[in-house]
């Protein structure tokens, strides 16, 4: 095991929400990134000859080779290496560990390791130490000597170089082929999912001016529990009493928030909490969600290919979801006309639906729900659409990534009807700043001190809903 698995397990928590470690982790990880990626893995994941492989499934054993490949790989200066020398160097690793170490694994899954390891280290080339390293939640390249990161919610500029703008486009190359798609001169952006699920969107000339870019954005190698939410101050336990009331109760939940705010974690460890026995299906850009429930169907859009055909938007998968036969519908994010049919699926016995959206306030996500419901070259009046918004929708859920990097959920809003044109909305939960301490932000999360309409709603199906969650403090 490593010298200390606890740290390295708050690593990987804690960079989802941006909340800081103590001084000496958070010092090793803002290192020079020449040695510090690999510093980092010493320090925080160093392990024995023989970490976690006792009893472990391939996967297992592989991600724990890689994270060693990787650090003999750096010792030796061979990133950015050409590739017959990076994959002569894969090889023979790969050769020295099946011959040396005593690795649960049968013959099947010892022929394919070293191409694996070769695949996943070559793939992608100098950012290879920082996706192996858990505090890195964003990866940024915007030239070959421009590669930013983000950890704990701060970015920062790195040491990391490619050769020239042609070894990012081989990068980028690599990365498609993996999903089976393409990107050239012809169809010059690509939105692109890597093995573990990370997100990454490429660039090429003339898109991109000045050369061509990477944007990845990672997610964690486990999905955060509701309870890690909860330690690392996202929110209250009344709050999160009351959502997980919410969503066992079938309420539609719609979560807000801008760019990298929590979003999707928070949307996850609500989805924690649906039964078992309820089929859920999932619709989103990118698949991110990894739920434990047993009857759950993944559904993700399809571009176009390169002679413009075969696209599936989220549209024609929320339409066609409902011939499904869901118990729940979960969109990753409502961005575009399927907005509508979210909202009429709501409306017709599709409950305890969740969605996420863009925008700054609740008010905000009111407003850019119904324009994405226009989007659908519906022309409905103004009001019809807030009646169809304020009927479908009884909670929003707004989360903000604040000052000083840290996720928290920022207001609880219950949507209590329409007067006249403007939907009413009632605060049940708000996080108050008190000040700054250095660069942490002190506050505290409170109620508003008023019981919600949808408590009657739950109590007329039996749903006990404890009044002191409510109750504001003196």
């Amino acid at each position: 095991m490593s010298e200390n698995p606890e740290r390295f397990q708050e690593a990987q928590v804690r960079r989802a929400l941006g909340k800081p470690m103590s001084a000496a982790p958070a010092e090793r990880l803002r290192a020079s990134v020449k040695s510090a990626p690999f510093r980092a893995l010493t320090d925080a994941t160093q392990q024995e000859p023989h970490p976690h492989i006792g009893g472990a499934d391939y996967y297992a054993v592989k991600a724990s080779l890689q994270e060693r490949l990787l650090k003999e790989i750096g010792e030796r200066n061979l990133l950015g290496s050409p590739d017959g020398q990076m994959n002569a160097a894969v090889q023979e690793f790969a050769s020295r560990m099946l011959e040396t170490e005593d690795l649960p694994l049968n013959e099947g899954e010892r022929s394919r390791l070293a191409e694996e390891l070769a695949e996943e280290t070559m793939g992608l080339g100098p950012l290879a130490p920082l996706m192996a390293d858990p505090a890195v939640t964003d990866i940024l390249v915007n030239g070959p000597d421009q590669v930013y990161v983000e950890r704990f919610g701060r970015i920062e500029r790195l040491d990391v170089r490619f050769r020239d703008h042609d070894h990012i486009v081989r990068v980028i190359e690599r990365i498609a082929a993996q999903v089976g798609r393409r990107i050239d001169a012809t169809s010059p952006m690509a939105d692109l999912r890597l093995p573990d699920g990370s997100r990454v969107n490429a660039t090429l000339p003339p898109v991109t001016i000045d050369g061509p870019t990477i944007s990845i954005r990672r997610f964690g190698r486990r999905r955060l529990r509701r309870e890690e939410l909860l330690n690392l101050g996202m929110m209250s336990p009344a709050m999160l009493q009351f959502l997980e009331i919410a969503v066992k109760a079938r309420l539609n939940v719609l979560i807000s928030g801008g760019t990298g705010a929590g979003k999707s974690t928070l949307l996850g460890g609500l989805a924690e909490v649906i039964p078992d026995n309820e089929r859920i299906v999932t619709i989103e850009d990118t698949a991110e969600l990894v739920l434990e429930q047993e009857h759950v169907v993944r559904m993700e859009t399809r571009p176009p290919n390169i002679e413009g055909r075969g696209r599936i938007t989220a549209r024609d998968l929320v339409m066609n979801s409902l011939r499904m036969r869901p118990d729940r519908i979960i969109v990753g994010e409502v961005r575009g006309a399927e907005a509508l049919d979210m909202l009429q699926a709501m409306n017709t016995g599709h409950d305890g639906s969740l969605t996420t959206i863009h925008a700054n306030s609740p008010r905000d996500a009111l407003s850019r729900l119904e324009t994405l419901v226009l989007m659908a070259g519906m022309e409905l009046p103004s009001r019809a659409v807030r009646e169809q918004v304020t009927s479908a929708i009884q909670l929003l859920v707004h989360v903000r990534r604040c000052e000083d990097g840290v996720r928290r959920v920022e207001t609880i809003t219950e949507i209590t009807g329409l007067e006249g044109n403007t939907p009413l909305l009632q605060d049940i939960f708000a996080f108050q700043r008190q000040g700054r301490d250095g660069k942490r932000l002190l506050g505290e999360f409170h109620a508003a001190g008023l019981v919600p309409h949808v408590v009657a709603l739950l109590r007329n199906q039996a749903i006990e809903v404890p009044l002191e969650l409510f109750r504001k403090r003196a």
